[in-house]
């Protein structure tokens, strides 16, 4: 299999108020980048292989250091369409015990919203990779990005790659049935599906509130979804546990896999589930026994948690380590 990997969404400029203050407070904000696929991007290169992201940014300042970026973490930013008024951005406001972050979202008429099927020429972007990732974030951008989106799986299944999605739904960009009339589409290309309670029911599949956590309400859901979707071939899931002290992980490939339970220290939790889906793509690409794989997808997602921003920079001998423990961390001498 070629190692490759093409994600492909929306990178947008994150602006967090300084001190984890409440933005009607701020005179500051800390300014990085993030967006789903591109923290996926960035963690594979963390990891020594070889990622693309495609998007569309426009031709201003901002535009390009959202590139310089990428390229930075040795994110390959060549089939980057160049264009359109401007980058998306999301506000986020640091949540304390009790209370949740918040983020909100100023993306309305940005490069990628406002994209086109002409901007993508699938045939050359996909000319030597073996693998495409996307999210469910990317198609609520705009009905021509849900084609673009659906044109580009149809692409790479022709091509026998292999296409994972994280469907990731974002009730601030689309509605439920919205969301489940194009992810019901595109998944019907999907070999690797990442999914949750919430986004099981958009695909149409009823868990009765069961956490995925538990064996019997993931196994229920492998099965139901295997059944709709054909093609798919492995289905996962990651939620965080224990009053969000520890992260555990759901895996399905014919039987189910769980992963040890991993503690958090929870610095800045945006950006684990993207952390998640990077570790299980290149688990998978190094072809790792199943049990070694959630393990090793679970103990990246926890020390996700542990990292500033977005992106995912923690060693992978770091991650190796955390997961051959089981969760059990120590001091390393």
């Amino acid at each position: 299999m070629k190692h490759k990997v093409i994600t492909f969404g929306e990178i947008m400029l994150r602006l967090a108020p300084l001190n984890g203050i409440c933005f009607e407070q701020a005179n500051a904000c800390e300014t990085t980048f993030g967006g789903s696929e591109a923290n996926v991007a960035v963690a594979l290169a963390n990891y020594g292989l070889k990622s693309s992201f495609v998007s569309k940014l426009p031709d201003n300042v901002i535009g390009q250091a959202a590139l310089d970026t990428l390229r930075r973490y040795g994110v390959d930013t060549s089939h980057i369409v160049r264009g359109g008024n401007r980058l998306g951005m999301y506000l986020l406001e640091k949540g304390w015990s009790p209370c949740s972050s918040i983020c909100t979202y100023d993306r309305a008429g940005s490069a990628m919203a406002e994209a086109v099927p002409k901007d993508f020429s699938w045939d050359k972007i996909f000319e030597d990779a073996g693998w495409f990732h996307l999210s469910g974030i990317t198609p609520a951008l705009s009905p021509a990005m849900a084609r673009i989106c659906l044109a580009a799986v149809v692409n790479a299944r022709k091509r026998g790659m292999t296409v994972s999605c994280d469907v990731n739904f974002r009730s601030k960009l689309w509605s439920f049935e919205e969301a489940g009339k194009t992810m019901g589409k595109l998944c019907q290309y999907v070999d690797v599906l990442i999914i949750n309670e919430e986004e099981a029911k958009v695909l149409g599949i009823d868990i009765a509130n069961e956490q995925l956590t538990n064996y019997a309400a993931f196994y229920n859901m492998a099965h139901a979804l295997k059944k709709q979707y054909p093609h798919v071939t492995a289905i996962t899931s990651v939620a965080r546990i224990d009053n969000n002290r520890a992260v555990k992980a759901m895996l399905w490939t014919q039987e189910v896999f769980q992963s040890a339970v991993f503690p958090l220290h929870v610095v800045d939790p945006v950006g684990a589930g993207d952390a998640f889906c990077a570790a299980l793509i290149y688990g998978m690409l190094r072809r790792m026994e199943n049990q070694q794989l959630i393990n090793f997808a679970a103990a990246a997602c926890a020390l996700k948690h542990s990292i500033k921003g977005d992106f995912n920079l923690v060693p992978l001998a770091d991650i190796e380590r955390l997961a051959a423990q089981n969760g059990s961390s120590g001091v390393q001498r």
